[in-house]
């Protein structure tokens, strides 16, 4: 393990958005017991990313994330409920599992929790679920967590083996973010050991589609150009931005970076991030937004608020997959990301607005958000850090991003427009 870069009892967050009391008293705290308690030194970089789509739209998910991000199939596997996709990018970035269930009438607490909201019923079974993080003991992690009140899955309160049968340990759904934390004391790609079931190949002709859309991000130096994950953003309620962040903190070994005002959009973005790393990419950033209001006090002061109306729509759970875009110019002064931009919008690919943000002569960032992907209902953010910018958003650009997700998300009810 890279020895840690960030001493978290000493490191002062940035921001301008005022924590309280009962924040920084037990964000001390827990950092002081993950030293006692040894789980700062169990933990490890986060080795996988975990997410479930419906019955049957794997295969055009694989080719969306073929042409948008850097994930390649590498693996498939059959349990007695699901299919698990697992795909690769650089040996040092987080693995993609894709779970598929293999019934379209398969339910179990993923679904219940989609058919809770509006926007998430129609696909009752996509969901990002959560991130798999690296431990030198798996038991003795579990053990002491639990010590700590996290509560772990077992055979009896879950139906997917792949929570409870691989060489993995997760934890219950999260009642701040709904998302669970994965640990594993096994090399990510041996196969043989994690247990994920038995195995399969893909049909050539599904192979030979993935390839060809493969050749066409070759031919449009795309496979180059976007890099791999930056940042995981959750968003949550207002009232449990805090808990939500505190929770997190004692379930890894994130330390907390900063939180920051964006008024335009009456809400805060709250940086989580793995200090024991030399590159994010490594072991990404978990991203909090929250409301400032909540819906209910907002009504008094009629304030934009998107972020709490994507989880009123949605529910508490992730929203966007952001991945960095390699720096520079990529011909006659466009920038790397605009060309990426504009290359998957000829192929179809839509995004919610334009490019923000500028790369002049200072350190700056260019980011956007596309479309929901109706296969994961995540969005796909590229950012591209100009002259070694440092930070993942501006406020100016978190603002006109946030404001053009809110106008795609928005459900009409009854004489509620949210």
């Amino acid at each position: 393990m890279i020895p840690v870069s960030i001493n978290t009892l000493e490191y002062q967050p940035g921001g301008d958005k005022k924590n309280s009391e009962f924040f920084e008293d037990y964000r001390m705290k827990i950092f002081e017991r993950r030293k006692s308690s040894g789980i700062e030194d169990l933990l490890g970089t986060m080795r996988g990313m975990v997410l479930q789509v419906e019955t049957g739209e794997v295969l055009p998910y694989l080719h969306e994330l073929y042409l948008m991000s850097p994930y390649r199939f590498s693996a498939a596997f059959r349990n007695n409920t699901h299919n698990v996709y697992i795909l690769t990018s650089h040996p040092d970035y987080p693995r993609m599992f894709i779970l598929e269930p293999l019934e379209k009438d398969y339910a179990d607490e993923i679904t219940m929790f989609n058919r809770l909201y509006p926007l998430s019923s129609k696909k009752p079974n996509a969901r990002y679920i959560g991130e798999i993080f690296s431990t030198k003991d798996v038991n003795e992690t579990r053990s002491t967590l639990e010590s700590h009140s996290v509560r772990f899955n077992y055979h009896h309160e879950t139906k997917n083996p792949f929570f409870t049968d691989a060489h993995f340990v997760f934890t219950f759904p999260s009642d701040f973010t709904c998302n669970r934390v994965g640990y594993t004391q096994e090399d990510i790609d041996d196969y043989d050991v994690l247990q994920l079931g038995k195995p399969f190949e893909l049909a050539p002709e599904v192979m030979e589609s993935l390839n060809q859309v493969l050749a066409f991000g070759e031919a449009h130096q795309l496979n180059k150009l976007v890099l791999g994950v930056d940042h995981l953003a959750t968003r949550i309620l207002a009232g449990e931005r805090e808990d939500a962040i505190l929770e997190f903190l004692t379930m890894s070994n994130h330390y907390f970076w900063g939180a920051y005002n964006i008024s335009e959009m009456n809400s805060s973005t709250n940086v989580t991030r793995n200090g024991y790393v030399d590159n994010d990419k490594k072991s990404p950033a978990k991203v909090f937004t929250a409301n400032n209001t909540p819906s209910f006090v907002n009504s008094f002061e009629n304030l934009p608020m998107p972020t709490e109306d994507f989880v009123r729509n949605y529910g508490r759970r992730l929203h966007h997959i952001a991945y960095e875009v390699l720096d520079g110019d990529h011909r006659g002064g466009e920038k790397n990301v605009d060309y990426v931009v504009q290359t998957l919008k000829d192929r179809g690919i839509p995004f919610l607005a334009h490019v923000v943000g500028e790369c002049l002569d200072e350190p700056n960032l260019k980011q956007i958000f596309s479309k929901h992907s109706q296969y994961s209902i995540l969005i796909t953010e590229y950012v591209e850090r100009c002259h070694k910018y440092e930070g993942f958003f501006t406020k100016s650009n978190v603002a006109a991003l946030t404001e053009a997700a809110g106008i795609d998300e928005r459900y009409d009810h009854g004489h509620v427009f949210d």
